[in-house]
């Protein structure tokens, strides 16, 4: 790929003082992305601080963390990625993270659960600035063969930004309050936001187009929606995330009530077990994808299936498990498998967009990832918990039930693979 950077799509050369490498735009979306997780995952790791703190129950913090964060979070996704094949994908998605470190930061001073909702919506409208034009970004400056490798390493952001959200986020609190942590990570993303904004280089695009070429926004849905294989891929990874999302989001709140630690404890053992292995999972998965799709293209979303069913089965068993180590034990299988298979599925999806569609077909792709993981699957959790009793119980049943999605999911995924060298949008 090519080193030269276009600042907007149609110039010719990147503005004085900003890096076009390709290993420096992954480096920089990396940290972004580890800071857009972190904001996600504070209310997670500090859940049961703000519930006793705002007096809310299970049904208000799955707000919380679901549909006040998500609902425009997923809306909001597709006119921008719109806007980032058409302009500077660089500046959109810096501008972004400077509005959703900002809205992180007055979530800090919120004194009521209606206040700190209104700010979760300003983080999710802040983030839906980054994933599709991240993914564009790296898919025009990594060759095909290469891009499994990259969207891995993008994906360690998770994992950071969850390990950021379960572990610094209590460590912060338990030196203060809960307050401080997002004081801390808004200020912090507001300066990587800035970094990234000065010195990042817009890569050239892989072809270029008029915008009179480009199809409208229905037109591109309708026709990927038509593709089986593009159908498949949406509903599987979004039973998946629904799975993933209701324990990650929950999961600190039921060690916390099922075993009577201090919430620094809980969130810093399963944290440090689930994070670690996810990052190892991530780069071991985008690794085996890059070699096993040189010999066959299915290979990638086959591993996803597969890796998909065990972690759903991995984190069944750690939402039953008798005690803290054997939910460390059990988080390890939970963090390889689940921290490496959605890798397949973007890597896969590719396959489907041309270059004149790319931001917004990721967009349109991760709509349903979207809603139904983050704002349908912690909320969920939250409405099903309170009529079986909140607390340790109910929590548990509701998670139990929330989770058992990622098996047909899993499915939908592996059947999936059979069509993804018949079934191409072009």
């Amino acid at each position: 790929m090519a080193s030269r950077d276009l600042a907007l799509d149609g110039q010719a050369a990147p503005a004085a003082g900003r890096v076009s490498s390709a290993w420096y735009a992954l480096a920089i979306l990396l940290v972004v992305y580890s800071f857009n997780y972190a904001d996600r995952y504070l209310i997670a790791g500090l859940a049961e601080p703000i519930r006793h703190d705002l007096g809310l129950d299970d049904r208000f913090i799955g707000l919380l963390m679901g549909p006040a964060f998500a609902l425009l979070y997923s809306i909001a996704s597709v006119p921008l990625a719109r806007a980032a094949d058409r302009w500077s994908r660089v500046a959109i998605m810096a501008g972004g993270c400077l509005v959703w470190s900002g809205f992180t930061f007055l979530s800090g001073m919120a004194e009521t659960g209606w206040t700190l909702a209104a700010m979760r919506v300003g983080v999710g409208i802040g983030e839906a600035a980054f994933i599709a034009p991240a993914y564009s970004i790296l898919a025009d400056r990594f060759a095909p063969h290469r891009r499994g490798l990259a969207f891995a390493i993008l994906g360690l952001g998770i994992y950071l930004g969850q390990m950021g959200g379960y572990i610094v986020g209590p460590a912060i609190a338990a030196t203060g309050d809960w307050r401080d942590a997002f004081f801390w990570v808004g200020g912090i993303g507001a300066a990587v936001a800035l970094t990234a904004w000065l010195t990042m280089a817009e890569p050239p695009r892989s072809t270029q187009k008029a915008d009179a070429e480009r199809p409208g926004l229905w037109a591109t849905f309708l026709r990927l929606w038509r593709l089986p294989v593009y159908r498949q891929m949406n509903i599987g990874i979004a039973l998946g995330s629904f799975s993933g999302m209701a324990f990650g989001m929950w999961a600190p709140s039921l060690l916390v009530r099922r075993f009577d630690v201090p919430l620094a404890e809980a969130t810093g053992l399963f944290g440090t077990a689930f994070g670690l292995s996810a990052i190892a999972g991530m780069i071991g998965f985008g690794f085996l994808s890059d070699r096993l799709v040189l010999r066959d293209g299915r290979w990638p979303l086959r591993l996803s299936a597969i890796a998909l069913a065990i972690a759903t089965l991995a984190i069944s068993g750690a939402t039953l498990a008798p005690d803290m180590t054997m939910v460390a034990l059990l988080a390890i299988p939970s963090g390889l498998l689940g921290g490496g298979w959605s890798i397949g599925v973007m890597t896969s999806v590719q396959h489907v967009f041309d270059d004149r569609i790319r931001a917004t077909g990721v967009a349109l792709f991760t709509l349903f990832n979207m809603l139904a993981g983050i704002l349908l699957g912690p909320f969920i959790v939250g409405l099903i918990s309170d009529p079986l009793g909140g607390e340790a119980t109910g929590l548990q049943m509701a998670l139990l039930i929330t989770i058992a999605a990622g098996f047909p999911g899993a499915l939908l995924l592996w059947r999936a693979a059979d069509r993804l060298l018949v079934d191409t949008s072009a």
